[in-house]
């Protein structure tokens, strides 16, 4: 039988308070089992964003029960790949993708062996060296998800990752992506 990875029971997360509050997830059911790879789907601005930070352990829930399986039991278990690449300006594209491995203290040369290898499966392995100003908001937002694969989470959320690349990147990184969830089952 699958582990639940991640299970919310009626959940609901408000923003705000009193006359002023804004309900942006209300009774919300969702259960993940470990590999799958699971969408949420909905208009603008129907809490989808909302319920993968709670997910994340960036929000809290206001109501209901959500529960993390031992596989997911705290905030590096998870990680989340955002509409917009958030990398840190002052590093090198090299630098920000092993950032999650130095925080974990792997050592430099198996961190820059792993980010290469993503950076390469993106294409972007010649800019490795450049800084984020320097590169498109496709080669950024490339570098941000080889970041996250760099990580190697039990759980890989994503808001949207591919809404601001061009059809052709689009699809040849869902493809990248569907091929990596086909060859280690990870869940997203």
């Amino acid at each position: 039988m699958p582990l639940s990875l991640i299970e919310l029971r009626d959940v609901s997360i408000t923003y705000g308070e009193g006359n002023g509050a804004v309900l942006a997830v209300d009774s919300l059911n969702l259960t993940v089992e470990e590999g799958e790879f699971v969408c949420l789907l909905g208009p603008s601005g129907c809490g989808k964003s909302t319920a993968l930070k709670a997910i994340a352990g960036l929000i809290p829930i206001h109501s209901g029960t959500s529960v993390f399986g031992p596989a997911a039991q705290n905030p590096s278990d998870r990680f989340v790949v955002w509409q917009e690449a958030t990398l840190m300006p002052w590093r090198t594209i090299l630098r920000n993708v092993t950032y999650p491995l130095e925080l974990k203290k792997v050592d430099r040369a198996t961190a820059r062996e792993k980010a290469m290898k993503q950076l390469e499966a993106l294409g972007i392995a010649e800019f490795a060296d450049k800084y984020p100003r320097q590169l498109s908001g496709g080669m950024r937002q490339r570098a941000g998800i080889a970041r996250a694969l760099v990580a190697d989470p039990n759980v890989l959320l994503m808001d949207e990752p591919f809404a601001a690349l061009d059809a052709q990147t689009r699809r040849l990184l869902q493809e990248q992506l569907l091929q990596l969830w086909n060859e280690v089952r990870k869940t997203v």
